[in-house]
């Protein structure tokens, strides 16, 4: 295992910000920057969620880079998470240049990782004991090792599917992209529907993978004729009320989530 001290001195966070309460209340608690004082770095305002990660790849300069969510919370220790995260992929795949808590998995399409997300008041995917390959990756917190050289497209645009072109364009690249056990707490809203601007993600990831399609992200298919997104528009919309009754509190203290999961200690 790599020692998790190196790996902090050779970590930075950077966030994409619109909401500077969800901001506070989720990750800038977490004790990656609190206690272990890793650096943040904040892009506001980008045009998209590509040209936004690109400005802070420039911006920084640490060879491990976090690329988080306002509003995920990194529960105690979670470094010693991703540096046992990086010995296990460096033994597999010494090229590797993604690595996430949560995205699906490359063989079998299923959801792998280990999330809280309090958009439907659970944990989700299916635990993983070392690295697992991917074909794509959940936003919300993506590892980018700098030395791979992997950067996003800035052709894509709007903030949506960036995780799966990354994955896609890090086998294109003869370099890995994994899900290991790191978890975290999503303390994400309820979401009615996928909007246009999601439309516009998907037409574009439709287009520059056509080759490989069918791709699994973890929200849909995204398929040659665009008819994944048409079915998960349809079921979400016949499921919408149900899902909204399930929905948790982003007001709550994320760490009381990360408690409820075994993640953190009782106070």
């Amino acid at each position: 295992m790599r020692d998790p001290d190196d790996v902090l001195a050779d970590l930075c966070v950077i966030a994409l910000v619109n909401d500077d309460a969800s901001l506070a209340h989720n990750l800038q608690p977490s004790d990656l920057l609190t206690r272990h004082g890793v650096p943040l770095h904040v892009e506001r305002g980008a045009a998209s969620a590509s040209i936004g990660y690109n400005a802070g790849l420039d911006a920084t300069t640490a060879e491990f880079v976090v690329l988080a969510h306002q509003d995920v919370y990194f529960p105690p220790d979670w470094h010693v998470h991703l540096a046992r995260a990086i010995a296990e992929v460096e033994q597999i795949d010494p090229n590797w240049a993604v690595l996430a808590p949560f995205g699906m998995c490359a063989k079998t399409n299923a959801h792998i990782g280990d999330v809280w997300s309090t958009g439907i008041s659970r944990r989700v995917g299916e635990q993983v004991t070392a690295p697992r390959a991917v074909q794509s990756v959940d936003e919300l917190v993506i590892v980018l090792r700098r030395a791979s050289g992997l950067r996003f497209d800035p052709a894509l645009p709007r903030y949506h599917l960036y995780g799966t072109d990354l994955v896609q364009m890090a086998w294109a690249a003869g370099k890995g992209a994994y899900v290991a056990s790191m978890p975290v707490v999503h303390n994400d809203d309820f979401k009615a529907a996928l909007g246009a601007d999601f439309t516009e993600s998907y037409a574009f990831v439709r287009r520059k993978w056509r080759a490989v399609m069918p791709l699994r992200t973890p929200v849909l298919w995204v398929t040659k004729w665009g008819f994944g997104l048409v079915r998960h528009r349809f079921r979400g919309w016949r499921g919408m009320l149900k899902r909204k009754a399930i929905a948790g509190d982003t007001s709550v203290d994320p760490k009381v989530y990360a408690r409820q999961c075994g993640w953190e200690a009782a106070e």
